[in-house]
Order: C-alpha cells, then structure tokens, then sequence
C-alpha cells in the first residue's frame, strides 16, 4: 500500500486482517517469545505495540499500558505475559475462540473485576438483572411495532458497555421471535479512561468494529460539557449516570446557568425559554436532559429512555 501511494489504508487493513483493527509491526508475539535480553525483548515489543492500528491505540492510551512497560521489563515479566499469551493450552486465536465467546469472556472478566474493587464515589457498576429489566422495559411495551431495520442505542455514561451489550442483545432476540431482523448500531460516551477502554476493546473483541467507532471517552470527554453526538438523534436509550456528583465545571464550561450555551439544557414551553439546569451539587438530571435531547422524532416506533436514579432527583 504504501509503494503505491495509497494513504487511506485502514480498510484495506482491516480487511487483510479479518478484523476491525490491524497491525503493521514486522514482529507477532511468537517472534518475541524468543528474545534472550529483557532490553532487546522490551524495544521490540514496544514496536510490536506501535504497530496497531489507531482504535487499539485508543484503548492502549486510556489503559495508560505503556506506563508498565518499564516496571513489567525490570520484573522480567514481559516473557511471562507473553508466554501466557501464546500457552498451547489456552487459544486465544479467531480460531480457537470466535468473537461472541471472546466478548463472552472478556466481560466477565470486567464483571467480577468490578464486583471485587471499590467504586469512587458517584459511580456504579449496574447488576446485570437491573439492565435486563430496564431493557425489556424499554422493548417490550412497543415490541409488536418494532420492525426489521437498524437502530440507533446510546447510553450518555456507558462505563464498559454492559447496557448496550444487554439491550443489543434483548432487541434482537425479542424482534427474532417474531421473525424480525434487526441491525444494532450502539453509541457511548465516557469520561472515565479505562472503563472506556475496556468498553471499547469489548466492542472490537466481539467485531462490533463500527460501533467501536461510535464509543468516545477520556478524561477530556465530559458528557455534559462535550456531547460526542450533539446533532445525533437515537432510537433507544439507556443510562446509570453518576449520582451525587458536582456538575459545576462543567457547567462553568458551558456558560453558566444563565448564559447556558448548550440547547440541550434549554427548551421552550408556551411561548417561554425554560432552562433545565438544576443545582451543581448533582447533575444527574443534565445527563436526562442530554438523552431527550436526543430522541428520535422521526421513528415510527417512538425514541425511548430508561435511566436508573437516586432519590435526590425527587428533592434537589
């Protein structure tokens, strides 16, 4: 590609690879595996990192992996890893494991991970359960109007993607029972870093390419001060946004209650602008003013919502 010129290269990539990233680096992990120098085996591997494409750079990025790299070399761990990687006994290949069980296993490994370690204050790791309630709330009262088609999800503070992944998975078998057949196309945003990884290696394990393409996040991705999706309009949306959480900076960002920049936070009732800010102690009900910004006007079935919230929404 790159002796004939060809400068947008990522599909032909893709495609070579049969997945929906790639990488170009001369070495595979095999290669690696017979470095005889921790200095020799960490420059090569940090080329073989170098070498993917720009979503798992993303992800590398978020997950701050590169950090480790000098600490993993200095522990002579590199070679372990790798070899864990590469044990015959466990084929991690397209192979030996194709991407629904590969997405399988990667999110219970995000499950347990999230069950075993505190969470900040604010943030929540949704029960499995709860989203399949909220899902079959969301599809069932309308699922005999719900035709073949795609359609557009989106979760405002999607963490690592379990909403989006249950109500995929919840539309598309209640449509196949009727004989319908349904095309997901998911959209996230979150601010957190590696939670965000995480949700986007998910989605590129499963080869959900395009909708990884569709999952904004880091730190500089604040939902409420910088909407990824602002003219974007979905046809089902579920959310657990952060309860109990200062929204002031962000509100700082956007102007300030009273010269709110955002139209999102503004509507008009009767022939008068309200504004839909609330107090900065808790912005949770921004993150519901961002989703109905967002319905979709046009579906023939409606745009629908389902958010978990706290009891201070009722008060505050």
């Amino acid at each position: 590609l790159d002796a004939a010129g060809i400068t947008a290269q990522r599909a032909a990539l893709c495609d070579a690879a049969g997945q929906a990233f790639y990488n170009t680096s001369s070495f595979t992990l095999r290669d690696l595996k017979s470095r005889g120098s921790q200095q020799r085996l960490l420059a090569d591997f940090e080329d073989y990192l170098n070498g993917f494409s720009a979503n798992v750079q993303d992800i590398l990025d978020n997950f701050k992996f590169r950090n480790q790299l000098q600490t993993l070399s200095r522990a002579d761990a590199i070679g372990t890893l790798i070899n864990k990687f590469l044990d015959p006994d466990i084929d991690l290949s397209p192979a030996g494991i194709d991407n629904h069980s590969m997405g399988t296993v990667f999110e219970e490994l995000v499950r347990k991970f999230n069950e075993e370690n505190n969470e900040e204050a604010g943030e929540h790791w949704t029960p499995r359960d709860a989203v399949r309630l909220m899902a079959n709330l969301v599809f069932r009262p309308i699922e005999t109007e719900i035709r073949s088609g795609t359609y557009l999800l989106y979760d405002c503070a999607c963490a690592t993607g379990g909403m989006l992944t249950v109500a995929e998975e919840t539309l598309t078998a209640i449509t196949a029972g009727r004989g319908q057949q349904v095309r997901c196309l998911l959209y996230g945003q979150e601010i957190n870093p590696e939670t965000y990884a995480v949700c986007k290696a998910d989605m590129l394990l499963k080869g959900e390419g395009e909708s990884a393409d569709h999952i904004v996040g880091g730190a500089e991705w604040s939902t409420l001060a910088h909407d990824a999706f602002p003219a974007r309009e979905f046809d089902f949306m579920l959310a657990n946004p952060p309860y109990g959480k200062s929204c002031k900076k962000d509100l700082e960002a956007m102007g300030g209650k009273d010269g709110m920049r955002d139209p999102s936070f503004r509507v008009m009732h009767r022939g008068e602008e309200l504004s839909l800010v609330t107090r900065s102690s808790d912005g949770q009900m921004l993150f519901l003013a961002n989703m109905a910004s967002k319905m979709n006007g046009n579906s023939a079935v409606g745009s629908r919502i389902a958010e978990v919230y706290n009891g201070s929404s009722l008060f505050n």
